[in-house]
């Protein structure tokens, strides 16, 4: 878990799992896959194994020892609906979220179609909670809007779309249970570019549906270059959210010993 993340829309990141495979384009340039490979064979770090999937059960317990309320991204270097992760596992993830509710969590997938299956059943229980928010990478539309609706039919009390990297005019979009949007262009080496007019038509949907716009970033080779400004203003909404204060360092270590047990 970190707490130095540079992610615009988030507070802090949080990985009981590491490692993915590539399932569409928004995948290309991944830049968890980059960053971790960078560290494949180096003895005793986080990403010795590169970015192949792994489980990180010691992980798990992270939030609790956080006293402090934030938003945490979920698996910023992984996906927690990827088939390799167990339902068992993510059930544990689930529970822990639950136990934890001072926290707001955002959870991001390109696996709409598992996440959607498991929230009516096994994860139905963490589905309605408010602090925690579930969404799909919309890319383009022949990949995205398939997520889209997946995400929309699901039983969640928040949803959210990171339409990142926005890789062409995404049209007309069904909004509808929607609470939040970000959109982004790619950055890094080979970043395909974005055009204005595609960002300013999801804008203009945001709008209408009177659901918050995030712009996080025009991307690039040198995103801190290109900046976050469109048509000469910023765009930083969120969804309402309820803070809880965190319970005493005491008792969080307590439930934590608790939920270990029931985690087994």
């Amino acid at each position: 878990m970190s707490d130095k993340t540079k992610i615009e829309w988030t507070d802090a990141t949080w990985n009981p799992v590491r490692g993915c495979t590539k399932i569409s384009p928004g995948c290309a340039h991944c830049y968890a896959e980059i960053f971790a490979e960078r560290f494949r064979g180096v003895p005793g770090h986080p990403f010795e194994f590169g970015f192949d999937l792994r489980l990180v059960p010691d992980k798990l317990g992270d939030p609790l020892r956080w006293g402090t309320s934030r938003m945490i991204f979920v698996n910023s270097m992984s996906d927690l609906f990827h088939p390799k992760v167990p339902d068992d596992y993510i059930l544990k993830v689930a529970r822990v979220m639950a136990a934890a509710n001072w926290h707001t969590y955002q959870i991001l997938t390109k696996r709409a179609d598992r996440m959607a299956d498991l929230l009516r059943g096994k994860l139905r229980f963490v589905g309605a909670q408010n602090h925690i928010w579930w969404g799909v990478s919309v890319e383009n539309r022949h990949h995205g809007l398939p997520r889209l609706q997946l995400l929309r039919n699901a039983p969640a009390a928040v949803r959210f779309l990171s339409i990142e990297p926005l890789l062409e005019d995404l049209g007309p979009m069904n909004l509808r249970d929607i609470n939040w949007v970000i959109v982004g262009g790619e950055s890094g080496p080979g970043a395909r570019p974005m055009q204005a007019a595609w960002v300013r038509n999801v804008r203009a949907q945001c709008r209408a549906a009177k659901v918050p716009f995030f712009f996080k970033q025009w991307g690039g080779v040198r995103k801190s270059e290109t900046g976050r400004s469109l048509d000469g203003r910023t765009y930083s909404e969120f969804p309402a959210r309820t803070r809880i204060s965190a319970p005493t360092a005491e008792v969080r270590r307590e439930r934590w010993e608790e939920l270990a047990v029931a985690l087994g």
